[in-house]
Parts: C-alpha cells; sequence; structure tokens
C-alpha cells in the first residue's frame, strides 16, 4: 500500500472551505475580491481560509495581501520566489490548503464568488468535484473565443481526456481529491487535466463570466499555444502517431507529384509547364521533406524536454514567504 501525508481536520466540529487564488500583478483587483468573497463566505455556516498566491508580482500585490493578513488571518498569502506560471502557483495554493474542501478561482473579477454557494450544494450533496462552464462570451472578443474553442478541440482531439468547452479552473474539489494532488509532482502541470484525469464524482455548473475588474489578461496568444501543447503533451503521445500519418501523407503526396516533374522535366511539355534543371530537387526536397522533419522533431523535442525537465526532480515552485503556519499531517492510505 502506498501512503501519502494528508492533512488532519479531525480536530474541527465545523466543515472548513479553503479558496485558493493565484495572483499575478492583480494589487488592485485583491481588495475588491476579499470584500466579494467576505460577502458570500460570512453568510455560510463554514469555517473558511482564503489563500493567495503571488506568482513573482511586480507590483504591490504582496503589499496589500499582508496588510490584509494583518487585518482578517483568514487572508492568507504564499510569496513565491519568481513568477513560476499559474498552474505551478495553483499548484502551491491547494498545496498548502487545509480546508474540508478547495475553491479555486482566478483574482481578476472574472469568476463570480456567488456562484461558491451552487459549488458547496453540489459538494454536500456527494460530488467530489464541482467544475464551472463559461456560458456566456458577451464581455469576450471574437479572437479569445475562436482560440478558446480550438484549443478545447485540440485538447479532446489529441488527448485521452475529454473538457467541455468553457471548463477552466473555477472548480472546488474535496479533501481527498485535493490529498490525491499532493502524489504529483509533474513538471509544468496541467491541471484542468489532471483533476479530470483522476476521475471521482464530477458536476459542472454554467456561469457567464464576469469582466476583467482591473488590468490586462496575462495570456498572451503566445502563452496560450504554450499551454494548449502543454495539455495535449502531459496526457497523450497521439500527436507523434500524427507525426507519423503525417510522413505519410507528405510521401504520398510526393509520390504523386512525382511523375509530373519527371514527365515535364524530360519531354519540356510546353502544355504542362517546363521544369527547369534543379526545380525538382529543391521542390520536392526542402518543401516536402524539409518541413515534414522540422514537424516532426519539434513533437519529438518537447516529449524529450519534458523528460529532460522531469529527470531534474527540480520543485515546482519556491516559496520566499508566507502567513501560512507550519500545517498538521496524518498518514492516509489509497
Amino acid at each position: 500500500m502506498r501512503h501519502i501525508a494528508a492533512r488532519s481536520n479531525s480536530h474541527r466540529s465545523t466543515k472548513k472551505i479553503s479558496v485558493v487564488i493565484p495572483a499575478f500583478n492583480e494589487q488592485e483587483n485583491i481588495p475588491v475580491l476579499v470584500q466579494a468573497l467576505r460577502k458570500v463566505l460570512d453568510k455560510l455556516t463554514y469555517d473558511y481560509n482564503v489563500i493567495f498566491v503571488d506568482d513573482g508580482s511586480k507590483d504591490g500585490t504582496i503589499s496589500v495581501l499582508r496588510t490584509l493578513n494583518n487585518l482578517d488571518g483568514r487572508i492568507e498569502y504564499i510569496k513565491l520566489s519568481r513568477n513560476f506560471g499559474h498552474q505551478n502557483a495553483l499548484k502551491a495554493g491547494l498545496d498548502h490548503a487545509d480546508g474540508d474542501c478547495v475553491i479555486c478561482m482566478d483574482g481578476d473579477m472574472q469568476h463570480p464568488p456567488e456562484l461558491i454557494p451552487a459549488f458547496l450544494s453540489k459538494w454536500e450533496e456527494g460530488f467530489d468535484i464541482v467544475y464551472s462552464r463559461r456560458i456566456s462570451t458577451e464581455n469576450i472578443s471574437w479572437f479569445k473565443r475562436a482560440t478558446s474553442n480550438m484549443f478545447y478541440a485540440l485538447v479532446n482531439r489529441l488527448s485521452e481526456i475529454h473538457m467541455e468547452p468553457g471548463t477552466a479552473d473555477f472548480r472546488l474539489i474535496d479533501r481527498k481529491v485535493a490529498d490525491a494532488l499532493l502524489q504529483f509532482n509533474e513538471i509544468d502541470p496541467f491541471l484542468r487535466g489532471i483533476i479530470k484525469w483522476l476521475g471521482f464524482s464530477q458536476h459542472g455548473i454554467n456561469y457567464s463570466a464576469d469582466i476583467r475588474y482591473s488590468g490586462k489578461s496575462k495570456y498572451s496568444l503566445s502563452r496560450m499555444i504554450k499551454f494548449a501543447f502543454q495539455g495535449i503533451t502531459s496526457f497523450s503521445i497521439r500527436p507523434l502517431y500524427f507525426a507519423v500519418y503525417l510522413g505519410f501523407a507528405f510521401s504520398a503526396i510526393t509520390g504523386v507529384c512525382l511523375p509530373y516533374v519527371l514527365y515535364s522535366y524530360y519531354t519540356g511539355n510546353t502544355n504542362i509547364g517546363y521544369a527547369s534543371a534543379g526545380w525538382a530537387s529543391i521542390l520536392m526536397s526542402i518543401f516536402f521533406l524539409g518541413g515534414l522533419q522540422l514537424i516532426i522533431m519539434g513533437i519529438i523535442g518537447i516529449y524529450v524536454g519534458k523528460i529532460f525537465l522531469q529527470s531534474k526532480l527540480r520543485p515546482n515552485y519556491i516559496i520566499q514567504s508566507t502567513s501560512i503556519k507550519q500545517p498538521q499531517y496524518d498518514l492516509v492510505e489509497f
């Protein structure tokens, strides 16, 4: 039997909620979000704490968090030593959350805190994972909608998990799911895929995203593309098979074109065009074989790079400072 360390909540008579929020340059959004969370959480019969993870912010995010922590000990923070990325920051918060359930959300006010009671209602019904699906796209540009739809289509097509369009990192997970996540130490974790892969009983809730309160989205086009490749290569080797199929396809095209090239070169038939010396080798070799090799080597390189980084056994994140006290652990059998 494999044993893992899990937090002990047996001393509490009231269930506790932990809210985990990664933050990168969100100094203006955090006070507004905390106020909105308090309006919702203070009405509930649960204990709670809110854990902000400062992912190497360059503004006054950590100063705001320290002030809020001094005013209310339930508002806690983790400051990472540098920017480790949204998924690693989220993993840091999950690793240190001690609630009977953990709610993950972003710090830009686009994930409505008002949805939390609905999450908790489904959790009390027995669901281990309650996730959200964004259904309203009125405040999102057409480019963002198109790239989002393309992302989910690629992930579902090329990976071994199925993700519903509009799902993200706004969700509730039960304590046993959070304990299971403690076992994962993958480089560049794709948490929304990992949680889907874990199984357990899951339920989706639709919601309309709010407008970002302040600042700009941290997800540029290049980051979205990288995130898509990260998700696909984390759960499947289908891209490698795709490279093989692509190789066969280009070889077939080459085979079809070759008779035309040879005929036009040796006959000089002007009706179909004359191929000058060297044209055949340049066109066939560079455009077909050269491009094909780059594609295949790039796909293989991504997988090799993941193996290389994972073999180093480096931590997913490094904590510079935190307001969270050392948690207590029990041994739990799975």
